[in-house]
Order: structure tokens, then C-alpha cells, then sequence
């Protein structure tokens, strides 16, 4: 019988060093464009990142300033240096400045109710100046008792503060149902008031923004040692004001290698 052999064509040496380098170059440009696409992909979720970050810090200090008794407001070169009112001319560079303080008005109260039968809320902030003395201040529409319910769950108790308009001193006293009872004369009293319970400070230490709360309503007092982290790796916190605008700029950086960040700016405008 005969033996029939059937012969395939098969690739060369030749064509198949070209496939392999034909192979190589695609798949290296392949993996370059990979890497790319990548690479922007960590860029842009940095700058997404650091874009979200600043705009939420910036949120919790516009709510925050904008409870601020205007004539409280002032500036410092450190936590520990000394206080100067914005209102007051600069000593240092505006660039020395990193802490903003201020005294808050209690918005907790100011804006509570007890029910829908009785909506006075736990200050009005108006007094009646014909039925008032100067250690007693008849304020119609308050509610002190619900206030101070208000404040002794938040931890708060004793006297609190309160600022007459363009006043620049705090007149502590105590409150219950509609009337101020002060701890000592107030020298005038006019139609308007704030309560405040609490200080409030924005601090830039090491890098990072603090918000320190909890410390006497008194202009200018020593900040105390409770605080809430804001922001990390801030590179610039600026801020002006004006009358009764106060103008916020905060940058900060996003890691994204041991080596290189991205930066974020965000500024806003307190009325």
C-alpha cells in the first residue's frame, strides 16, 4: 500500500520574529496608554478629592460665622498671640495671621421651639425697654426656660452672655421665662440683643485647621482647648472683613505620591 504524507505551510523564522516584535510594540504602547489613563484617573480623583474637602471645611465655617457677633470678631499671629479686633489696623503682616476668633451667638435656642402651641423661641432678641431696668431686661417673645433646657443638654450651665448692637462688652446674666436678669448694670439698654454661651476660634497648627469651641463669650479671651479638625494639609487660610461681610480663602493639598500633591482653593463670602 502506498503511504500518502500531506505537507502544511507553517510560518518562517522570519515572520514570526516580526510578529513577535509587531506584538511587542503594540502591547507597549498598549501598557504606556494604560498607564496614562491611570495616571489621570489618580489626578483628577485628587483634585476631586481636595475640591470636596475644602468646599466642606469651608461650609462648616460659613455656618458657623455666620452666627458671629460682628463686633466680637478679631485676629491673632498663633493660638497664644496677642488678640486685635478686625475693625482695628493691622500690627502684622496680613500674612502672619492665622487665627480667626469670634464670639457666637446661640443659634440652638435662638431657633428651637417647644410645639406648634407655643412657638416662642428660647431668646427673641428684642427687649422692652419701658418695662426694663438695668439689671433686669423684660424680652418679649423669649422662652428662657426652653433655652436653658437647650443649653444643659449641649453641657452648658451658668450665666451666658449677651451683646447689645455695636456694644463691644458682654453683660452676663441668667434667664427664665421672658426676663434677662444681668450680674451687674449695664450702662444703656437698647431694642436688640444676641445670647451668646461659647467663643469660637479657627486655628492653623502644623499644617491642619482646627475649629476650638467651648471657651468664655468675652471678647477676646484666651482660646481654650476644645477643638474639631476641619482640614488637613492646608497651605493657605485667609480671611478680611468688612463691615458685615468677612471673606474666607482656604487652600489645602492632596497627597497622591510621597512626592507630589494637588493643590485645591476655595473662597467664600459670610454675610
Amino acid at each position: 500500500m502506498q503511504k500518502i504524507s500531506f505537507h502544511r505551510k507553517a510560518f518562517s523564522m522570519l515572520e514570526l520574529v516580526f510578529v513577535i516584535v509587531i506584538l511587542g510594540i503594540v502591547s507597549s504602547i498598549g501598557a504606556e496608554l494604560i498607564a496614562n489613563v491611570y495616571d489621570n484617573y489618580i489626578v483628577q480623583r485628587a483634585q476631586h478629592r481636595a475640591s470636596v474637602k475644602t468646599q466642606l471645611a469651608l461650609n462648616q465655617i460659613v455656618n458657623r460665622i455666620r452666627y458671629a457677633i460682628p463686633s466680637t470678631m478679631g485676629r491673632r499671629v498663633g493660638k497664644t498671640g496677642a488678640f486685635e479686633l478686625n475693625t482695628a489696623t493691622m500690627i502684622s503682616s496680613s500674612d502672619a495671621y492665622t487665627v480667626l476668633q469670634w464670639v457666637g451667638a446661640d443659634n440652638d435656642s435662638f431657633e428651637a421651639i417647644s410645639s406648634d402651641a407655643d412657638r416662642a423661641p428660647g431668646w427673641s432678641g428684642f427687649c422692652d425697654i419701658a418695662a426694663s431696668t438695668q439689671t433686669s431686661i423684660s424680652t418679649p417673645g423669649s422662652n428662657f426656660d426652653l433655652a436653658n433646657t437647650i443649653q444643659t443638654n449641649l453641657g452648658r450651665t451658668g450665666n451666658f452672655a449677651i451683646y447689645f448692637p455695636g456694644d463691644s462688652v458682654a453683660h452676663y446674666g441668667t434667664g427664665a421665662g421672658n426676663t434677662i436678669t444681668l450680674a451687674a448694670n449695664t450702662p444703656r439698654v437698647v431694642e436688640r440683643y444676641k445670647v451668646a454661651w461659647s467663643s469660637y476660634a479657627l486655628v492653623v497648627e502644623n499644617g491642619d485647621l482646627y475649629l476650638y469651641y467651648n471657651f468664655p463669650p468675652t471678647i477676646g479671651n484666651a482660646i481654650g482647648q476644645s477643638k474639631a479638625l476641619l482640614l488637613k494639609n492646608v497651605t493657605n487660610f485667609k480671611f478680611e472683613t468688612r463691615g458685615q461681610t468677612t471673606r474666607i480663602k482656604l487652600c489645602m493639598k492632596e497627597k497622591i505620591s510621597d512626592t507630589d500633591f494637588i493643590p485645591a482653593c476655595k473662597e467664600k463670602a459670610v454675610f
